[in-house]
């Protein structure tokens, strides 16, 4: 299988946000360096699991990579500097 095109991005989790509902889940705050400003905060459910299958959650203020992939497909090629 051909690898994707991707791009990794340094970030980390700006705020834990507790939800108001107890049966609703609370929300990590991810903040992705180098985004455009208005497009920089992800909030995603703040739920983990290690490679034993274990539930773990982000803490507040870790430091994360975020990947970014697409099937080739998807993708054009780019041509000179732009």
């Amino acid at each position: 299988m051909a690898k994707k095109p991707k791009v990794t991005k340094p970030a980390a989790v700006k705020k834990i946000i507790k939800s108001p509902i107890p049966r609703e889940p609370e929300k990590a705050e991810i903040e992705v360096q180098d985004a455009d400003h208005l497009y920089k905060d992800v909030r995603i459910e703040n739920k983990l699991e290690d490679q034993a299958g274990h539930k773990r959650k982000f803490k507040e203020g870790a430091k994360l990579s975020v990947t970014i992939e697409a099937d080739i497909d998807q993708t054009v090629p780019k041509h000179g500097n732009k």
